[in-house]
């Protein structure tokens, strides 16, 4: 397993009316994160929130390259980015306990928080359709290239695990600096992690690791 210390390049807010960072997505150009009761649009050029949508926005986000996915208490919503309009929703695996949220081969994949679990979900039934397991608490969780990436954040202590998506095993862990917690995670299909920062009111940037630096 490699051991490394994550690579903050790069940092965002904290914004006017956001108290606290949940869930966090990426559309290609807009880095979506949820701050309780909307999810916001950052631009990440213009370092802006862009626009906003007032959805319950309680805890993981996704997109799956057309409609938003917010977890809103027991529930995932879908929703439509351009309108805001819910168009439906499916039950939560956790039934409110849930943390993360990612798209990838056409599922939803759901962390867990204290019950240390991702779900694969059926995104238009709700559907467990496999679980694995962690050994940490489960914030955000992301795919990229075929790699599984999940938060934790435990006893004030926080970091990136890339992790076996067929058994659960960590392969590589990147310890984030004391204080400095991870609630939401995404992947830009590159070389940074998007990374919700909770309380502090800020998304971070870390550097991917065996890829370029890049630009935040």
């Amino acid at each position: 397993m490699k051991n490394a210390s994550a690579e903050i390049v790069g940092e965002y807010g904290p914004f006017p009316g956001v108290d606290s960072i949940g869930g966090v997505s990426y559309d290609g150009r807009h880095v979506w994160f949820a701050s309780g009761d909307r999810l916001n649009a950052l631009d990440p050029a213009e370092k802006q929130v862009q626009r906003t949508i007032d959805v319950p926005a309680h805890a993981g986000t996704a997109f799956d390259g057309r409609h938003l996915f917010q977890i809103a208490e027991d529930r995932i919503q879908r929703i439509d980015p351009g309108t805001g309009k819910v168009l439906d929703s499916i039950p939560a695996p956790g039934g409110g306990g849930d943390s993360g949220l990612a798209w990838a081969e056409g599922s939803l994949w759901v962390g867990q928080y204290r019950e240390r679990r991702i779900h694969q979900v059926d995104p238009s039934t709700g559907t467990v359709l496999r679980t694995i397991e962690s050994n940490r608490f489960v914030t955000g969780v992301t795919w990229v290239d075929d790699e599984l990436w999940h938060a934790t954040w435990e006893n004030d202590e926080s970091e990136l695990r890339r992790i076996d998506p067929a058994t659960g095993e960590v392969r590589e862990r990147l310890e984030m600096p004391a204080g400095t917690g991870i609630s939401g995670l995404e992947s830009d299909g590159g070389d940074r992690f998007f990374c919700g920062g909770g309380n502090s009111g800020k998304v971070r940037v870390v550097r991917r690791p065996g890829r370029g630096v890049p630009a935040a």
